[in-house]
């Protein structure tokens, strides 16, 4: 297996920090499986990037099971890059210019 380098866009981690906080309002169970999900979606991405399927301008992405959530991202022989915590509904590819 290739070991990759793996990074976060700034605004990937706001992102997810939002959520995360948006989650809390609602009770701190859902903040924490948020959390969890988002922590083993980024385990699985850096294992095997090319596993996941293609998307927008040559990235990939990996959709939530429990949240309406995918993280983008784009991979080389070098490095990993998470380029957003997108929402599923909401302003779609805003994120293409990072």
């Amino acid at each position: 297996m290739i070991q990759r380098d793996l990074g976060f866009h700034p605004a990937a981690i706001d992102e997810a920090a939002a959520a995360a906080a948006w989650y809390r309002d609602r009770g701190s169970s859902a903040k924490e499986a948020f959390l969890t999900e988002i922590d083993r979606a980024v385990e699985r991405i850096a294992e095997t990037p090319e596993r996941w399927p293609q998307y927008l301008q040559s990235t990939r992405r990996f959709l939530l099971h429990r949240f309406p959530y995918s993280i983008v991202f784009r991979f080389d022989s070098e490095r990993i890059l998470v380029l957003a915590g997108a929402h599923a509904r909401r302003r779609p590819g805003y994120w293409r210019h990072r």
